[in-house]
This record gives C-alpha cells, structure tokens and sequence, in this order.
C-alpha cells in the first residue's frame, strides 16, 4: 500500500483548507490531552517515590501551610536519640504563594553541612564553596532558573527574602528541580519571618531496619504534651495530604483527557466523510480500473489516520516542547507537582492519534469499499 502515498497525499492537498483546518483542530485538542497527560504523570510522580516511605516529615499538628507550622529548632537533639533515626535536619519554609499556584517559589533554609547529604544535588553552574561560605548564597533549580532568568551571581527577592545565586543545580527528583536551597540560619534571621530558634518542619532519616509507623508514634508522643505537639508521617504520606484536594482536581482532568479525543475523534471522522462523499464518483472510476473495494477501504483509512497523525502529532510536539523549556510546576503548600515531557507521554499521543484516526475512518472506508460502481458513476 506505500505506493499508493502519493495518491493520499494529492486527495489531501486537493482539500487543502478542509485538511488544515482538521489538522489544526486535532492539533488543538491533542495539545491540551498531553497537557493533562503530563499532570497526570507529575503527580504519580510525586506520590509513587518508594524512597520517601524512608524518611519521615515532623509537622506542627494541626497546621497546614508552612508559614503557620512553628517547631522549636532542637526538638531535632531529641529525636535523633530515638531508636531507628538516622538523622534529623531542621528545614525552614518559605514561599510566594501558599495556595495552588503555577509560578509557586519555594525556598528550604537547612544547614549547610547536611544539605548535600540529605538531596542528591549536581551543579550544573556555581560551586559549593561559595554555598557554604555566604551567609545569603543560595543554590536554585534549574527549572527555576530558567523560568526566572537566573544565572550564578544573580539577585533574586521574594517578598522579603533576597538571595545571592551561588549555583544551578539538577536534581534526581524532578520537583526539587523548582526549590531553591539557602542557609537555615539566613531564613530564620530574615527581617519579617521572627523565626530565630523555630523551623518549620524536621525531615527525620530512617536507619535500614527501622519501622516508620513506629518512629512516627514515638516522635508524636514524646511532644504530645508539649511545648509544641507534633504530627509525624512518612514523606509519601506528608506530601499525599499536603496536595489531597489537588488529587481531586488532577482526577477530573482525566475527562478533559478523554473529551479532548472524543473530539478529535468527530473532527476526524466528520471530515474523512466528506472527503467521502466528494470522491463518490473517483472510487467509482478506481474500481473500474481494476481497484478492489479493500483497495478503496484502505485509501479512506490511510486519509483518515494520516490527518490524525498530522494533527496529533503537532499537538503533542507543541506540548512537549513548551513542557521542556517552560519548567512549570504546580505547587501548594510548599509540595511541588511538575510536569515534564516524557517518552510515555509522546506515545500516548500517538497512540491516541493513531487509534482515533483508525475509528474514525472504519465506517466511512467499509461504506466507500461496498458501493457499487453503476449507482456511483450516476452519482451527482
């Protein structure tokens, strides 16, 4: 059937502005179901990492956005002592917005010394030294930067925060490719925050054999009775509460998804009849020819998966491209969701353009393939 390309390919061009515009809407609707796709895969992301059932996040009970989450700094001593923990390290949160937000800035303060032992961190411009030696220095992500138009040596000021870029880095976890890192001691001193002595969280590192169910109790009712009661969970568990209305609203946008190709789905097929309808008395003529009605099956089918194809790929290209070079990430409370181009996600799209195409022109090709060539010469 590659020889009869060409032939597809003129009964396309001859209905060029049909052809665009089918193109341009499936290009459309295709866009928008990878966007959904690629939030989808954000939050699996962020809610399947096996790795965070091995630390634990120490939260001020009954507190939700950091900016109200206030733990004296040394209940850190206290829990390192406790059977299981490998370590503690005091974090301190700031952030632009604590509502959902798609441009949400979050800085972490943590002591210089633990930062590299507790993220997996590589420079991609900077360097540590400078880190770990200005007080106001500050590493940031590279979605971050890029998004903020930030280079090493830069100022950048949230609110009240001002910060030195001492470095870009890219992270194994994508979402940390949106934080930015500075010192502990730095966000606590920050005119306007009141903070010294308090953090607001304590991420709490697990030994191998430790049970985390039975670490989060003991933490909980060591400060049960004060000064500041703790609520203690597994980071998996932490972020999966932080972003539980986000989860709601990610499930919805899975009938977005499905609309989208329904969409496509009766663009593609409205337009593959036509094309059905203005080529009555050609197929007809190809039959004449010697043409078999699989032959004319197929030249439907092939105009239809091919104008799917056209579309759907654009669509997806488009979103993938403005994924990779935006950097966006939807944030709330200080737990990020990013979305990023992926080799999945480009062979949804196909897929979907593909199958899409393949319905959409079956029942027009098998109605074209079964016509009788007397009927369709009189044709008008």
């Amino acid at each position: 059937m590659f020889r009869f390309i060409p032939y597809v390919a003129k009964t396309l061009w001859r209905h060029r502005t049909r052809t665009l515009l089918t193109i341009s809407g499936t290009a459309v609707a295709m866009f928008v179901f990878a966007f959904v796709g690629a939030v989808q895969e954000g939050l699996d992301r962020l809610l399947n990492d096996q790795q965070q059932d091995r630390s634990l996040i120490v939260f001020q009970a009954n507190r939700f956005c950091p900016a109200t989450s206030k733990l004296p700094e040394d209940y850190a001593v206290r829990i390192r002592k406790i059977p299981g923990v490998k370590d503690a390290i005091p974090i301190k949160v700031y952030m632009n917005n604590c509502r959902a937000s798609l441009d949400v800035v979050v800085f972490n303060g943590l002591p210089p010394d633990k930062l590299r032992t507790v993220r997996t961190l590589e420079l991609q411009a900077g360097n540590w030294t400078t880190f770990d030696t200005q007080r106001d220095a500050a590493v940031v992500g590279q979605a971050v930067a890029k998004r903020r138009k930030l280079s090493v040596g830069s100022k950048f000021s949230i609110g009240s925060v001002t910060v030195t870029v001492a470095g870009i880095f890219r992270s194994a976890t994508p979402a940390e490719d949106n934080m930015i890192y500075t010192h502990l001691e730095f966000l606590q001193r920050t005119p306007g925050l009141h903070s010294v002595g308090t953090v607001t969280q304590l991420e709490v590192l697990l030994a191998g054999t430790a049970n985390a169910q039975t670490v989060c109790r003991q933490i909980d009712d060591l400060y049960r009775a004060g000064p500041v009661a703790t609520s203690t969970r597994t980071k998996g568990a932490f972020q999966a509460k932080t972003v539980g209305d986000l989860i709601e609203l990610v499930g919805f946008t899975r009938f977005l998804g499905v609309a989208c190709v329904l969409m496509v789905l009766g663009l593609v097929a409205t337009t593959t009849v036509m094309g059905v309808q203005d080529r009555i008395r050609e197929h007809a003529v190809l039959q004449t020819l010697g043409f078999t009605g699989w032959h004319i099956f197929g030249f439907i089918i092939s105009d239809s998966v091919v104008v799917s194809l056209l579309g759907g790929g654009l669509g997806t290209g488009t979103a993938l491209a403005l994924l990779q070079f935006s950097g966006l990430a939807l944030g709330t409370e200080g737990i990020l969701i990013t979305f990023l181009p992926s080799l999945s996600l480009a062979a949804m799209g196909l897929w979907a353009s593909l199958a899409v195409g393949l319905i959409a022109g079956l029942i027009p090709a098998w109605q074209a393939a079964r016509g009788e060539i007397v009927p369709a010469l009189r044709a008008i």
